[in-house]
């Protein structure tokens, strides 16, 4: 008989859920997800030119303590990437593929392991993902297109090229939709990712700022040196934050 620890138990804050690592590995849903980038407020984006590369990459932000990642289509071999970072990813670390446009996109990274998808903009691969049940991070810009995501069946919106408008813009955008998830992506380096938590958005996305030209074979020490400075921002702001909202 196998014990708990065989089975995967999920340790730290997302063991509150009760739920076994497996059982999260098989059925992440939409609820999940978006609980899990809340409290880790981080998701790093892999793009480069080496499936192989883009792995080891994904791979060594979350051994430094990123736990959800993603893996762009537009790298060439990324859903053998997704499947190896599948099978090594640490406790509590989760996959999902970047750039998924159409229908077969979803089926080839459903059937690559991937488990959550994202889109740059608003593709058929929202709608479709919502039906498969798998969680559905989708880009958007105007309030128009943020709201047609969540339509769509969207776990959270993208907003995306967050750069362009920066956190007023993002905090103008929650005042009419103060329930719509936002994740901001796109020129969100160390130095702005609080201004954009503080304007509400629950977690940023970091592709460049993060991984450089790891993707593409580049050198993974400042990778790591990097992803360790932002697990611990995100830290402190939510110590921080934690600590205002029990005054």
């Amino acid at each position: 008989m196998s014990t708990d620890s065989e089975r995967g138990v999920v340790t730290g804050s997302l063991a509150k859920h009760g739920m076994e690592k497996t059982a999260m590995a098989e059925n992440m849903t939409p609820e999940l997800l978006l609980d899990g980038i809340r409290e880790a407020r981080l998701v790093a984006i892999v793009r480069g030119t080496d499936g192989a590369a883009a792995a080891k990459a994904a791979l060594a932000a979350m051994e430094e303590g990123f736990r959800f990642v993603e893996i762009a289509l537009t790298t060439p071999g990324a859903l053998e990437a997704i499947r190896d970072v599948r099978a090594a990813a640490p406790e509590g670390c989760f996959v999902g593929a970047g750039t998924v446009l159409t229908v077969p996109d979803v089926e080839r990274v459903a059937d690559a392991g991937g488990q959550f998808m994202v889109t740059p903009a608003l593709a058929e691969s929202i709608a479709e993902s919502a039906r498969r049940g798998i969680p559905v991070l989708a880009g958007a810009l105007t309030p128009t297109e943020a709201y047609e995501a969540m339509n769509r069946g969207a776990t959270a919106v993208k907003l995306f090229p967050a750069s362009i408008g920066g956190p007023r813009y993002l905090k103008a955008l929650r005042d009419p939709f103060p329930d719509i998830p936002f994740i901001a992506v796109g020129g969100v380096g160390l130095d702005e990712a609080a201004g954009y938590w503080e304007a509400g958005a629950v977690a940023v996305g970091l592709g460049g700022p993060l991984f450089g030209d790891a993707g593409s074979g580049g050198d993974l020490a400042p990778v790591r040196e990097r992803a360790r400075s932002f697990v611990g921002l995100a830290a402190g702001f939510g110590g921080r934050t934690a600590e205002a909202g029990s005054r």
